[in-house]
């Protein structure tokens, strides 16, 4: 949850203060005087509220920054690094990325919303009490927790709206490998296979517990991208020459391939985390933002 602060800042009065005297001049009969000539009190220039960010022209208060880093600073139990105080910045400015994109949808979070939400983390908690120490111990006023509440929300919604859009299936391979550390050992592989060896025998002699086994998977998900280009070329049953990557020198061998295979529940999750930190760099690059801090 992020802490919203609106300071209120007021302009000094420039009214005549007390203490103060008017002395009055005698002007001879029938002569005549020019109006006195008056001065505008002095109005000074409202200050302006500390600013960490401005997203899309939408003010991020230097008040909230600090805030928020206060209780990331406080769950960590140390001082953040710079790199990590940075990371709280850029999280809240995702967060309003976000909001801001659901608000532009439509889909606006009414005190109705709010009060639903806060009447769940009273049941959750146990008790409005249980709540009230709660948003004390994390640096909140209840008026701030609404305001941040409702961003958090809209947040999640267009998160939602990011993730649904993500395939639920898509073309995924069934892949063994075997991985040798030198080169020598893969050349001596490769003999063995050309002249008729086991591939799978010779994956368990690499990798006794698993036997080389890589599961299914689709484009996107190895880690090394040659590995990936290497299996989506191969059919079923055909086996990859050496393929060096930096962990060492690998064969594949495809065991099955679908064209339409239902994700994993882990491999989905981590493709909708993908598609909303991609649809954050796109705003990030195609929005204005500006860092003030």
């Amino acid at each position: 949850m992020l802490l919203v602060l609106v300071l209120a800042l007021s302009a000094c009065d420039g009214s005549q203060g007390p203490g103060q005297t008017v002395v009055e001049s005698a002007t001879p009969p029938g002569t005549e005087t020019a109006p006195a000539a008056t001065s505008t009190p002095f109005q000074p220039s409202p200050t302006p509220v500390p600013l960490a960010a401005n997203v899309n022209g939408e003010a991020l208060l230097l008040s909230t920054y600090q805030a928020e880093l206060a209780r990331y600073t406080a769950a960590l139990g140390r001082e953040p690094a710079p790199d990590e105080q940075q990371q709280v910045l850029d999280d809240l400015i995702d967060q309003t990325l976000l909001a801001q994109a659901a608000a532009a949808q439509g889909y606006v979070v009414g005190d109705a919303v709010v009060q639903e939400r806060l009447d769940d983390l009273v049941r959750q908690l146990g008790s409005q009490e249980a709540l009230q120490q709660w948003m004390a111990a994390n640096g909140y006023v209840e008026s701030e927790f609404r305001q941040d509440l409702a961003r958090a929300v809209q947040a999640a919604w267009m998160r939602d709206q990011i993730a649904s859009g993500v395939p639920v299936s898509t073309e995924q391979v069934h892949a063994r490998q075997i991985l040798l550390s030198d080169s020598t050992q893969a050349n001596d592989v490769l003999s063995m296979l050309q002249s008729g060896s086991d591939f799978t025998n010779l994956a368990y002699q690499a990798d006794p517990v698993a036997g080389g086994e890589l599961g299914w998977f689709g484009r996107g998900e190895l880690f090394y991208p040659e590995l990936e280009q290497a299996a989506f070329a191969l059919q079923p049953g055909q086996v990859s020459p050496i393929i060096q990557t930096p962990v060492g020198y690998h064969f594949l061998k495809v065991l099955e391939r679908q064209a339409d295979r239902r994700l994993s529940p882990q491999a989905l999750l981590r493709a909708q985390q993908e598609a909303v930190e991609l649809w954050l760099e796109q705003q990030r690059n195609q929005g204005q933002i500006e860092i003030l801090n």
